[in-house]
Formats: structure tokens, C-alpha cells, sequence
């Protein structure tokens, strides 16, 4: 298979495939676990793409399906080995976050709301890795490092020059005054900000603190929606000791109402750009924070 085969991606359409057969055989998940000893959570974490499947699980599961047509069987045998090779991004080593990764790596566009910080996708390497590290004090300055270069690699797909990822991006005002490092860094990474808001398919807007309470009040969030119709669009949820990831219709829809909302309630885009101009200005006049 081409080199380019995203495992997260394949992963998680060969989980949904699976689920549209137990369905069809109208079977439980708990149904389909007693058959094949074991436990539920298995079978929940095979169809949600978040485990990886082997081909004896896809032969198993095809087996008590009763799958009869070889090449749909074939063709599930083979998205279970492509789901199983390498992203880019395991040269790197343990990422925590990878399935994410994998994930944005495919995605045709990516609507993030931070009240924090500026996004990863837009930061500098200067600013990414200081943030890392006030962000995770014990860790080393070699995985720092490593976090940073991951951070850069993901950037690709915005500065592609074909099939760049669509990127709209609402920050809070708490995001440029907060300061990662000293003043300088602050200066590159917001004049940074602007040009890129000036590539055609990135969009960044500002929500000031005058805006006072919105939707987004309860914290940071990320939809990821796909080039293949055959994939959910999906809302993510960063944690400190783990992700959460939400694909049912309704949990998408209800974040993509409330992301509506932080767009119509931030600032245009001209005037996000003067805005963030302004707080540059008061970090190079020593009058920012």
C-alpha cells in the first residue's frame, strides 16, 4: 500500500464498517463479546476506531456476522492491515495525542475555539516550545524539543500549497495577553498570527473580553470534518490525562451550533487583525498584561 495511508483514519472506517454489520445482524455489542470470549469494551473500542484491529478480530467478527461475500471479507482483512502500519508521526516516538494527529492529518477542514492560547496550528516554534514547557515543567528539554517538531510537522497542512487544510480559527482575548516567554516572543508570535489569518483558507478571529459571557466559556474545542462523506465529523475535547472524542450527529451538531455563535460574537476579521496589531504594539511599549 502508498506510504501516505493514514492509520487512524483507516482504523476508524474499518470500526464503522463493523458496526453497520453488527447492526445489520442485528447483535449487541455484549452479544458479539460472549461469542467470541471477550470483553465489550473490546468490541466498543474496535468500532470506535480507538484500538487497533487485527486481521484474526476482522476475520472473528466477520465469522459470527456471517459474512458470506470473500471480498468484503478481503477487503476488511486489508483496511485491518493498512490500520496497522506507521504515521508520520510515530518517527517521533510515544505522542500522547496521536490519534488526534491522525485524525487532523486527514481532515478537509478544522474549526478550533482556544480561551488560552493560540492554537498549535498557528503558533511559532519559539512560542510552542515555551509554552510546552511552562505547560509540563518535568519535562525534558530533549522531549520539548521533540513536542516542538511534532507541532511544526503538523503545520504542513496549512502551509500546503495544494489541498491545504481549511482552517477558522476564534481565540479568546485571554490568549494574546497572556504572556508565553518574554515580550519578543510575544511580538513574533502575534505578527506571526496575522500573517498567516492572511492565507486565503485561514480564517482567525479575536473574541474580546468585552464580549463577556459566550459559548464557549467552558473551554477549548476542535471540529474535524473530512474529505470522504463515509466519515462523522468529529468534536474534540483535549484532557489533561486523556481526550474525549465526540461523533454521534447531535453532539457534533450542538458544537457547530455554539462554534456559529463564537463567530457571530467575535470580531471580523479586519478588525481581529488591527486588534491584534494594537496588543503587538503595547507588548513592543512595554504596556501589554
Amino acid at each position: 500500500m502508498a506510504s501516505n495511508v493514514n492509520p487512524t483514519v483507516r482504523r476508524r472506517r474499518l470500526g464503522q464498517e463493523l458496526r453497520r454489520l453488527r447492526e445489520l445482524k442485528g447483535m449487541t455489542a455484549e452479544e458479539v463479546a460472549e461469542r467470541l470470549l471477550v470483553s465489550q469494551s473490546k468490541i466498543s473500542r474496535l468500532e470506535n476506531g480507538r484500538r487497533s484491529i487485527s486481521q484474526r478480530d476482522v476475520r472473528d467478527l466477520c465469522g459470527v456476522y456471517e459474512v458470506e461475500d470473500h471480498r468484503i471479507v478481503d477487503s476488511l482483512m486489508q483496511m485491518a492491515k493498512d490500520s496497522r502500519q506507521q504515521g508520520w508521526w510515530h518517527a517521533f516516538g510515544d505522542i500522547p495525542y496521536s490519534v488526534y494527529i491522525g485524525l487532523e492529518t486527514d481532515a478537509a477542514s478544522l474549526r478550533v475555539y482556544d480561551p488560552q492560547v493560540v492554537p498549535g496550528l498557528l503558533q511559532t516554534r519559539q512560542y510552542a516550545e515555551s509554552l510546552i514547557a511552562g505547560a509540563l515543567p518535568e519535562t525534558a528539554p530533549t522531549d520539548v524539543e521533540k513536542r516542538g517538531n511534532v507541532r511544526l510537522r503538523r503545520q504542513e497542512r496549512v502551509k500546503a500549497t495544494e489541498n491545504p487544510l481549511r482552517l477558522w480559527v476564534v481565540i479568546d482575548e485571554a490568549a494574546l495577553r497572556r504572556r508565553v516567554g518574554d515580550k519578543q516572543l510575544m511580538i513574533d508570535q502575534l505578527e506571526f498570527l496575522i500573517d498567516q489569518s492572511q492565507l486565503p483558507h485561514v480564517t482567525v478571529q479575536v473574541l474580546p473580553f468585552s464580549m463577556g459571557a459566550h459559548p464557549g466559556i467552558n473551554g477549548q474545542y476542535a471540529i474535524l470534518e473530512f474529505p470522504d462523506a463515509s466519515d462523522s465529523s468529529v468534536v474534540y475535547i483535549e484532557g489533561v490525562t486523556s481526550d474525549l472524542y465526540l461523533e454521534k450527529a447531535n453532539d457534533v451538531q450542538k458544537y457547530s451550533v455554539m462554534y456559529e455563535h463564537l463567530r457571530a460574537q467575535a470580531l471580523n476579521v479586519d478588525q481581529t487583525r488591527e486588534f491584534i496589531t494594537k496588543v503587538a504594539k503595547e507588548y513592543a511599549d512595554g504596556t501589554a498584561g
